[in-house]
């Protein structure tokens, strides 16, 4: 039924808490588990005023998105194929690149589970990939 299930990780707690669905369902159906992390290259600091020049931006996110690679593969299971992948862009239309380029089967992501003021302000990466991908996507919620 699956055979590649993309795990699309930014290192926090809403994409640790999809971890373990990714493991168990490679783990069931001999999947292999597409680790993707996006170096967001949406400089937020553009400003003159910000202190933050734009290779340093860049040069952070790529390493926030390899750090969050190693962290899910460490707590993946052992015995199931993983690809790492580690792409540059805006993370909402990188994603959605990727499952349409790379025949994803899966997407598994975490969602914090905000409503009102909190979602609206901050927006939801994995409600766009939810309404826009090609692919069926299981979210999995934060718990508290």
């Amino acid at each position: 039924m699956y055979e590649t299930i993309l795990l699309p990780v930014d290192g926090s707690d809403a994409a640790t808490a999809a971890l373990d669905h990714a493991g168990e369902l490679a783990v069931t159906y001999g999947a292999t588990v597409h680790v993707l992390a996006v170096a967001d290259t949406r400089n937020r600091f553009e400003s003159p005023s910000s202190g933050l020049a734009a290779d340093a931006w860049v040069e952070s996110q790529h390493e926030s998105a390899e750090a969050a690679i190693d962290a899910a593969v460490d707590a993946l299971p052992d015995d199931i194929d993983i690809e790492r992948v580690e792409k540059e862009g805006v993370p909402e239309a990188t994603i959605l690149e990727y499952v349409g380029d790379h025949g994803v089967d899966l997407v598994v992501m975490g969602t914090h589970g905000r409503t009102g003021l909190d979602h609206y302000l901050i927006g939801s990466v994995t409600e766009d990939i939810v309404r826009k991908s090609e692919a069926p996507v299981l979210t999995v919620r934060l718990s508290e």
